[in-house]
């Protein structure tokens, strides 16, 4: 596919739950568009790791290094869970916008993927969409993903994870999850990668095509 090389910045946002399919999505935009794309869900895994560690997360957030986000332990369950905890910190989130700020508005296009993406990072974004599936398919999913890794768990338990997630996500204080009301809405539940993520191509080029016009 044809590589965005205008000088201005062309952001993505893409939002939802736990195991949705999101992060896919969004990698495979990226890499069809030669975007950068940013997994803001890792800075708060990055955090939360380190609070599992016994550091403030906001001292944790403060001095984040970037190279902290290649760390090979922020896939495991509990630093979900930590990273969950901690970006319900009003002062954690805060300290963390202008990265993905900054991140969004690159030269040459960006994909960020995350929770509040389109609603409060980059509300202005020329792609917001929000994928999402049922909370029974993102248990499967994710039960799979952990027993793949050999971690002892149970699907039910997993599912009880999900929707605690959700709710604590859904419910926190500060820019919680939520559906912009211009996003696109793509349920993943019944479909596989490839459609999804086709589905989400269509939709960049058509909006790419609409800014070229524009311009």
């Amino acid at each position: 596919m044809t590589k965005f090389t205008a000088q201005s910045g062309f952001t993505v946002a893409i939002d939802g739950p736990a195991a949705a399919g999101k992060g896919t999505i969004a990698s495979a935009v990226a890499q069809a568009f030669g975007f950068a794309h940013l997994d803001t869900g890792l800075l708060y895994r990055a955090v939360g790791a380190q609070m599992l560690t016994g550091k403030d997360p906001l001292d944790a957030a403060q001095s984040l290094d970037p190279s902290a986000l290649e760390k090979t332990n922020l896939r495991t369950a509990q630093v979900a869970e930590a990273a969950s905890k901690v970006a319900a910190i009003s002062d954690v989130r805060a300290t963390l916008v202008d990265f993905q700020r900054a991140f969004a508005r690159r030269i040459g296009g960006a994909v960020l993927d995350g929770r509040d993406i389109g609603t409060v990072i980059c509300p202005e974004a020329e792609v917001k969409l929000f994928v999402t599936a049922s909370p029974a398919v993102r248990a499967e999913r994710r039960f799979a993903e952990l027993t793949t890794r050999g971690v002892d768990t149970s699907l039910e338990k997993v599912l009880s994870d999900v929707k605690a997630r959700d709710t604590r996500d859904q419910q926190r204080s500060t820019a919680p999850l939520m559906e912009a009301e211009d996003a696109t809405r793509l349920d993943t539940s019944t479909l596989s990668i490839d459609e999804a993520t086709q589905a989400a191509i269509h939709l960049v080029t058509h909006a790419l095509r609409a800014a070229s016009v524009s311009d």
